[in-house]
């Protein structure tokens, strides 16, 4: 084992803990940045490019038929292998956390639309479910398995919010572990079906999961229940057959105690299980090797990495797979120092062969991937699911590189602004609201004394009334001074009566005519 420092450009704020990496056709990319993406790189997915222990996130590129793809992290991802070429590489996302700190239930299938020199154009298309479908969740696992010629999807474990009915303000946010199911989803029907597998009596997640052909294993797992981390070892065999699927799981001995490690593929057979906690406030230092043969599955240890004295003593750490025996961790940097990172990365190398690229075998897990600032350290309640198997190339530099000095300042542009005391935009949970919304809020200036912007969401304008007021050339007036406007306003001037024009007021014929200083007077009566 190899364990090298990576550097990171100027773009290291988007790798926090929940991130995923995705591997197509040997290039890797990155998927799931902390807060909604940017202008430099709307789609939030960036290729990773690790050259000379120097790490590049450039912007990656989606097809205009693509589904819009928010930044899920802790999702659970799987590679999937269709039946046609222009199908060989996909992947799998179901469930996850947005920025707004919401659960999605909803499944995306990544794949490339096109390739020229290098240079990947993805195609994302979101996946209606019907039957029983799984409910909003993260930190559990989905794979795929081959039987009879078919495939299907296997979902299990993960954690979601309490119902509605039993979430307080003050537990808002807590979660519970989900039922124990097995999901078995159909791709390309998009049906759902739940199974109830006696075996399994308590929920899990971030637990380790590893498919090859039929089979399933799950290894370790974290439950809320009970707060304890079981040596777990299932093997869930799925078979489909012409008619109703069989699924049957078998609880076998020699499991290991472990929660949010991250597995890698050596070999066709072999995975190492890193990192991870085997007790709340103690990270598992040692590492694992898994070998895999027909019905068979024997776990060891194996010699422990030369972990730096940094990573020894951090509270927590997280990472992701980048294939052929690598691992991508990250660890927090010291806060104590007025220049210190946010996090540090390394490169983890547990072996220098490269794994076959057509073998049905996967391995994900559920890594570490707890904010520092959010909980405390060893919890498993910011962790996420992860598959991806191969290492960056040596390409020349075809992509543009993000850089966050690219973007505006926000603070002087203002649209992230305070803008009214019930303002409740915020940078890293904003989601457009109007149509015409891409990037940024819309805002509307108001013309109360030297002018200031507001936004029309915290107006709450009409998407049609926000329209009309930009193409028309009224004033407008915030919430707040819209009534001082009108107290200012000059009263309207009443239009004086149409008055008949003078004539002469005398009777026909009566011979009487109205002299000068009558007239004169009839004028200042009517007046």
């Amino acid at each position: 084992m190899s364990l090298q420092m990576v550097t990171v450009g100027h773009n290291i704020a988007l790798i926090q803990p929940g991130f995923s990496l995705m591997n197509f056709d040997g290039q890797v990319f990155f998927f799931g940045q902390k807060g909604w993406p940017k202008r430099s790189c709307p789609t939030g997915v960036f290729h990773f490019d690790i050259k000379q222990n120097h790490l590049k996130l450039k912007p990656a590129v989606f097809s205009k038929d693509s589904c819009y793809l928010p930044p899920l992290r802790y999702p659970a991802t799987c590679s999937y292998k269709g039946s046609t070429d222009s199908d060989k590489h996909q992947y799998i996302i179901h469930g996850g956390k947005t920025p707004n700190n919401e659960l999605s239930d909803k499944i995306y299938i990544m794949s490339v639309a096109c390739k020229n020199n290098k240079k990947v154009t993805f195609r994302c298309t979101e996946k209606d479910l019907v039957g029983d479908v799984p409910e909003a969740r993260y930190g559990h696992s989905i794979d795929v398995v081959y039987s009879r010629g078919k495939s299907v999807g296997v979902l299990f474990g993960g954690r979601s919010y309490m119902p509605s009915t039993q979430r307080t303000t003050e537990k808002w946010n807590s979660v519970a572990d989900c039922l124990p199911h097995v999901f078995l989803v159909d791709f390309e029907f998009g049906c759902a079906t739940s199974y109830i597998l006696p075996e399994l009596q308590d929920g899990l997640s971030f637990h380790v999961s590893i498919a090859r052909n039929d089979t399933i294993y799950i290894l370790g797992g974290h439950s809320l229940a009970s707060n304890i981390r079981p040596a777990n070892l299932y093997r869930i065999r799925v078979d489909l057959p012409l008619g109703t699927p069989a699924v049957n799981c078998t609880v076998l001995p020699g499991g290991i105690s472990v929660s949010s490690a991250i597995v890698t593929q050596t070999n066709n057979d072999e995975f190492v299980i890193v990192g991870g906690y085997q007790l709340e406030n103690q990270k598992r230092m040692v590492c694992s090797i898994v070998s895999l043969g027909d019905n068979r599955i024997e776990i060891s240890e194996m010699e422990t990495p030369d972990w730096t004295p940094d990573i020894k003593h951090s509270k927590i750490w997280f990472g992701s797979n980048m294939g052929n025996g690598t691992v991508f961790l990250g660890i927090p940097g010291d806060n104590k120092q007025a220049m210190s990172e946010a996090f540090y990365f390394y490169m983890l190398r547990c072996s220098e062969d490269n794994s076959s690229e057509e073998q049905k075998i996967v391995s994900n897990s559920q890594t570490s991937t707890e904010d520092a600032g959010d909980s405390t350290p060893f919890e498993d309640s910011e962790e996420f699911c992860f598959s991806a198997e191969a290492i960056s190339f040596d390409g020349d530099d075809e992509f543009d590189t993000y850089n966050e000095d690219d973007e505006d300042d926000e603070s002087v542009t203002g649209y992230w602004i305070t803008c009214s005391p019930t303002c409740d935009v915020d940078i890293n949970t904003w989601v457009p609201f109007y149509s015409t919304e891409l990037n940024k809020p819309a805002m509307i200036y108001c013309s109360h004394g030297d002018g200031h912007w507001v936004h029309a969401q915290c107006m709450d304008l009409e998407e049609r009334t926000l329209i009309h007021l930009s193409e028309g050339s009224n004033k407008y007036y915030c919430n707040e001074h819209v009534r001082i406007a009108r107290a200012l306003q000059t009263p309207k001037r009443n239009l004086p009566l149409q008055k008949p024009p003078m004539k002469s007021l005398h009777k026909k014929g009566s011979g009487k005519v109205l002299t000068p200083a009558k007239k004169s007077f009839l004028r200042r009566l009517f007046d």
